[in-house]
């Protein structure tokens, strides 16, 4: 525990998922002061220097609250709907309630099928990386109105672990109306223990805990489960505790001990990285000079054109490329933002000059820092 703590401690960039439970009341609308309270704390966290990105439930509550209807949706399309009406009402919350922090946020609304394509998987890293260099706070949820069934996460832990990996964040935390993992059931042993520290999610754990949340939420301890599994497959750690309880973050990641805390199994890669690194075959090479090799080499910096020599194979934009030296020894190994054409057209070239090459500069470099990992 006391190392998790410390690491916890260290961790800049931070997924906070917040449950529908833990933003609305128990007629469906708004939550105004746990909603404040939430806000002062990310804002609080950003403004010291942290990276923070919010993944949001509460779109359907809201809109259950604005319609006046006291019944949870019974169908997608009904559920849709109400996400619809909801949604901006959320939106317009957050945007006023973080510019009283003086913060700005960003809304994105994603689907499944983003973390499978390719090009979008890339966008999406790219944009999330953006915003939080402008200290703007991403606050992300499902796009429920139009996503269809099979493009559907279904519960906002899977859609945050997805967004914590797709981040390369160094913690996740999902604050819910439970206030952890117990080893039974709270609500009917009232002897029931939290479990501080858990280091591996079992199959016994899962089928244990098998229960929707709220009639509202999607979600139970099921799905965070299933959450904390993927987080920490991809060494990042994940804790679980309860929204309601006071300033939950800084007690957290002052190392309190608040909640149940999902130890990874170790350090290393994470798996975005890991299958950048050995698991995907790169669909062409692109050659660079020995200053471009050194300073790759190093780590933590981008491709530019200007260091590009030469362009080997056939690729397409958001494919995985291999970076070598002169001599042919594989550098780094990336995600591209050009296709093969656009980067011989580019190459030795500087940034400056990419538009009046392609017509267009979607981006500055060839490979960014983010999607790079050194073989």
């Amino acid at each position: 525990m006391t190392t998790g703590m410390i690491r916890l401690g260290k961790c800049r960039r931070i997924v906070v998922k917040v449950g529908t439970s833990s933003l609305t009341h128990s007629t469906g609308k708004i939550d105004l002061r746990r909603m404040e309270l939430l806000v002062r704390q990310v804002a609080d966290l950003s403004n010291g220097g942290r990276e923070m990105i919010l993944v949001s439930s509460g779109a359907v509550g809201a809109g259950m609250g604005k319609l006046n209807r006291s019944s949870a949706p019974r169908t997608l399309p009904e559920k849709q709907a109400l996400a619809a009406v909801g949604q901006g009402g959320l939106m317009h919350l957050y945007e006023k309630l973080f510019a009283e922090y003086d913060r700005h946020v960003a809304q994105l609304l994603l689907t499944r099928d983003v973390f499978a394509v390719p090009r979008r998987y890339l966008n999406v890293r790219n944009t999330l990386a953006a915003l939080l260099e402008f200290g703007a706070v991403p606050v992300i949820n499902e796009n429920d109105p139009v996503a269809a069934e099979e493009l559907r996460f279904g519960d906002n832990d899977t859609l945050a672990a997805a967004v914590a990996v797709a981040a390369d964040a160094d913690l996740l935390v999902i604050l819910s109306d439970i206030d952890g993992l117990y080893d039974a059931d709270p609500r009917r042993n009232p002897q029931a223990r939290i479990i501080p520290v858990v280091r591996e999610v079992t199959e016994e754990m899962l089928a244990s805990s098998r229960s929707k949340g709220s009639a509202v939420a999607s979600g139970g301890m099921c799905t965070k489960l299933l959450a904390a599994r993927m987080t920490m497959a991809c060494g990042i750690p994940l804790v679980i505790a309860s929204g309601g309880a006071e300033d939950p973050l800084r007690r957290i990641l002052a190392g309190e001990g608040l909640g149940t805390l999902f130890v990874p199994r170790g350090e290393g890669y994470r798996s975005r990285r890991r299958w950048l690194a050995a698991g995907s075959a790169p669909a062409g090479k692109i050659r660079v000079d020995s200053g471009a090799a050194r300073i790759l080499g190093r780590g933590g910096r981008s491709l530019l054109p200007s260091g590009v020599v030469a362009v080997e194979g056939r690729f397409e934009r958001g494919d995985v490329v291999a970076v070598v030296a002169p001599e042919g020894r594989e550098v780094v190994r990336g995600i591209v933002n050009f296709s093969a054409p656009e980067v011989a057209r580019i190459a030795g070239r500087h940034s400056h000059e990419i538009e009046a090459l392609l017509g267009r500069c979607d981006y500055d470099e060839v490979v960014s820092r983010n999607n790079l990992v050194l073989v």
